[in-house]
């Protein structure tokens, strides 16, 4: 019924954190000059794993507006009308919600590890000679 408010609060957290990891990451890089060092930012890191998050979250939002559980007046989630119903959206949070904002962050770990993989790849021969 509310599944989709955990990733969309996992995702306001990712988006400060990123937000300030960018800074971080600007102030270093104005510090100690422009490093040569190729490899994926920790912030656009974050950035995949926000938009993993929102997407999801928004789908979902969409699903349950097409069911009739989120409408457009107070309290905006049918399940928040009675106690019963309110027990039983939160439950569903702590368990649906909970584990598909966790698949995403492995989903997303995972990919992260790809991208470090391919980025410390070594360029062969014919690849030096195409660029």
């Amino acid at each position: 019924m509310a599944c989709f408010l955990v990733s969309a609060a996992e995702a306001a957290v990712v988006t400060a954190v990123e937000k300030k990891e960018a800074k971080r990451e600007m102030l270093h890089a104005s510090e100690h000059g422009h490093v040569e060092e190729v490899k994926v930012p920790f912030s656009r890191k974050l950035k995949w794993l926000k938009s993993l998050l929102l997407g999801g979250a928004v789908l979902l939002m969409f699903e349950h507006v097409w069911h009739g559980e989120v409408v457009a007046w107070f309290p905006f989630l049918t399940a928040m009308s009675n106690a019963e119903d309110a027990a039983e959206m939160f439950k569903e949070m702590g368990t649906v919600g909970v584990s598909m904002a966790l698949l995403i962050t492995v989903v997303w770990g995972v990919m992260c590890k790809v991208a470090d993989a391919i980025v410390k790849r070594p360029v062969s021969e014919a690849q030096k000679n195409e660029a």
